[in-house]
């Protein structure tokens, strides 16, 4: 392929909104083009490396078992409704309504789509385990799109599903899609974090997030120093410091006696641990929560003084799809005390929730549901209890690993893949059935495994670049070699056309740069879009005897020159030897 027969739109400027690396590079390279916000055209060069990413994903999909199907875009809202989750699911869900008035949604994720047609085909045990998947668009409606592709409202998916008569067979499959996910990302040379993680609106027991190490990422990741322990923040657990041994009431009654005492005008924890001089370890804090689930509409939640509330456990803990703080109003008309009095000592208008942290101190400061007053030497399971005792905590780093004690650390990631073990919340809700082997109705048990292409393409960029652009990996390049003549005629430009000839015959892909361009313009665009081998030709090394041309790697540093003749061949190895290792 010529240059001059190809569009690249090469910009020397960065685009204003361009806050990432992947964003610059994409549409300085002329990858992509911006149609409005959180909508972005692949240009010519960009689809090369979209469809590189398109087949990998395939290929190891397929190597699964994995069935590709083509679903629609546009989705029966019924459908949606009988899951629940045209209710449940916030803005990002496009409705949209046809001109008969009946209701659809642009999908942005497919559980319902893949369910409704398994229903309708599936009638016997032997049918299962099915697995099918798709490379779609995908539509949500973001609150504020941002870093290009990376977080765009229009994007593609694979997603894939599978359906299973027990838990033993679904795990196989969710471990088969774990390895091929591996392979997957070590393909396209991406370094990933693989970590456990929260299944969020998707529902379901299980769940593993593939995770690329970002400055700007959407996720905080738990990572062990001592060991392989890695999890998101959501989903983090640590190992319990100073817990209390169980112990009887004879000993509770033991402890000091419950004291009240006046705190007038003292409201935080660090200024009420000041007041009486002790740890704030020693206090416990009451927070109130309101949540969607109409049996628990309010809930108290006990906490360590120092440790925060894990939102997204206790959204799952009280089986709720939205939580929030309640408003000052509400903790007065529920506990006739304002927020910094609040305490579990009497508290009956609700459920409490103590996390394992608070259930743990020995004896504790604590809101006395009056305001201007607190509890000294408050004691669990004497002068308190819970409905529930459970790790409602956000895990920070310096907390300890709860498999080796190791100590956690934190860094910041993008995800590319997540897999889920949905179990049974779409088909039981969609009615799926078939028939065992003793001819009863049984209920399937589901998964779900899902790559953003997009994303991907990005975070290949983000690891893959330097301060001159992007440095491709060979299995995802665009193109995997650019032939650039100092001058496209004569005795450059016919070497120039041989030997892409030659290297098309023997399968690689080349891109011929046969613009009348200085060479400066010519090397620093070859650099910008990062063609993993670069071959110059110029009349200087054709003179020489044997004639001569230079060949360079885009991630390195140094060029060497090689003998014109026989180049193509040496050329395509340095290509095979790029694809079985794009790391």
């Amino acid at each position: 392929m010529k240059w001059s027969q190809f569009f690249i739109p090469t910009l020397r400027e960065v685009p204003g909104d361009a806050a990432i690396a992947s964003h610059r590079l994409m549409f300085r390279a002329g990858l992509i083009r911006k149609l409005s916000n959180g909508l972005f055209a692949y240009l010519p060069l960009g689809l090369r490396s979209f469809r590189k990413v398109e087949s990998i994903v395939r290929e190891e999909m397929d190597a699964t078992g994995s069935l590709e199907i083509k679903p629609t875009v546009v989705i029966p809202g019924e459908l949606w409704k009988e899951s629940g989750r045209w209710f449940s699911m916030g803005d990002e869900l496009l409705r949209i309504r046809n001109r008969l008035d009946a209701d659809f949604v642009l999908s942005p994720t497919a559980e319902e789509a893949f369910t409704a047609l398994v229903r309708d085909e599936l009638n016997s045990y032997r049918q299962l385990p099915l697995s099918l998947y798709q490379i779609n668009t995908k539509y949500r409606d973001e609150v504020r799109p941002r870093y290009g592709v990376m977080r765009g409202r229009e994007f593609v998916m694979k997603d894939a599903y599978s359906y299973h008569t027990d838990d033993a067979s679904l795990d196989e499959t969710y471990q088969a899609m774990g390895r091929a996910y591996r392979q997957i990302f070590k393909r396209c040379g991406l370094s990933v974090i693989p970590v456990r993680a929260d299944s969020g609106a998707m529902g379901g027991s299980g769940s593993e997030e593939f995770m690329v190490e970002s400055e700007v990422g959407d996720n905080t990741l738990i990572l062990c120093k001592e060991c392989d322990y890695a999890a998101n923040v959501e989903k983090a657990t640590c190992k319990e410091v100073g817990r209390r041994k169980e112990e009887g009431g004879s000993v509770l009654d033991t402890m000091p006696s419950l004291e009240k005492i006046a705190t007038p005008g003292i409201h935080s924890i660090a200024d009420i641990c000041e007041f009486l001089k002790c740890d704030v370890k020693s206090s416990i804090k009451t927070l109130i929560y309101r949540t969607n689930n109409k049996d628990i509409p309010f809930v108290a939640v006990c906490m360590r003084g120092d440790i925060e509330v894990n939102e997204v456990k206790l959204a799952n803990l009280v089986d709720a799809s939205e939580i929030g703080m309640a408003s000052d109003e509400d903790a007065k008309r529920l506990c006739n005390a304002s927020f910094g009095s609040l305490g579990p000592v009497g508290l009956k208008s609700m459920p409490i929730v103590a996390d394992l942290s608070a259930a743990a101190v020995p004896v504790s400061v604590v809101g006395a549901l009056e305001d201007g007053y607190h509890y000294k030497n408050a004691v669990y399971g004497r002068d308190w209890e819970a409905w529930k005792v459970a790790d409602v905590r956000t895990v920070k780093a310096g907390d300890l690993c709860p498999h080796c004690g190791g100590e956690l650390y934190q860094k910041q990631g993008n995800e590319l893949g997540h897999i889920f073990k949905l179990g049974y919340k779409y088909t039981k809700s969609m009615q799926v059935s078939y028939l065992d082997e003793e001819g009863k109705s049984q209920i399937p048990t589901m998964g779900c495994y899902g790559i953003g292409i997009d994303r991907t393409l990005a975070s290949i960029i983000e690891e893959h670049h330097d301060d001159k652009g992007i440095v491709w990996p060979m299995s995802v390049a665009p193109f995997q070699v650019l032939i650039v003549p100092i001058k496209y005629e004569g005795a450059a430009k016919e070497a120039a056309d041989t030997l892409a000839a030659k290297l098309e015959a023997l399968g690689a892909e080349v891109l011929l740069d046969d613009r009348n361009e200085r060479p400066g313009v010519k090397f620093n665009d070859a650099d910008l879009i990062g063609i993993p081998l670069r071959v110059v030709i110029g009349d200087k090394g054709l003179a020489n005897n044997p004639p001569q041309i230079e060949l360079k790697k885009r991630s390195e540093e140094k060029n060497q020159l090689i003998s014109l003749e026989n180049s193509a061949e040496m050329i395509y190895n340095e290509v095979r030897a790029g694809l079985a290792c794009p790391l």
